[in-house]
Formats: structure tokens, sequence, C-alpha cells
């Protein structure tokens, strides 16, 4: 019974996008793994840019300075 968890930032991921993710991650599990897909669980998680890090600084910041920098 895999269980698959998938992080990803609260950026605006679309319904479709996300039953794609959901839709590949178990037929990953099925194809590499030979997994049930009716047994197989994946959980998305949207996580906020100020709560996700890189490199010791929020994502947030990261992309508000990418954003200046590029004049927008």
């Amino acid at each position: 019974m895999p269980y698959v968890n998938i992080k990803i930032t609260r950026e605006g991921a679309t319904v479709e996008q996300k039953a794609r993710l959901i839709e590949g991650a178990t037929q990953l599990l099925v194809d590499v793994l030979g997994k049930n897909p009716k047994t197989t669980f994946v959980v998305i998680e949207e996580v906020d840019t100020d709560n996700w890090g890189i490199a010791g600084e929020p994502v947030t910041a990261i992309r508000a300075r990418a954003k200046a920098s590029a004049g927008g």
C-alpha cells in the first residue's frame, strides 16, 4: 500500500495539474514496482512560499528579488 507525499509551493497549480501529478505518481509505482493503483495513495500538500526555504532564505524573498531585478 504505497503512500506518496508531494509537496509544492502554493503558486497556482491548477486542479488539472494536480490530477496529472496524482495520475503520474500512481502510474510510476505501477510501472516500476508493480504496485496496485487501487491501493496507492498520493497526497499533494501546498506550502506557502513564506514557509519554504532555499539556501537559508524564504522562497517569497527569492521570488521578490528575482522580480525586482527583472524590472517587474
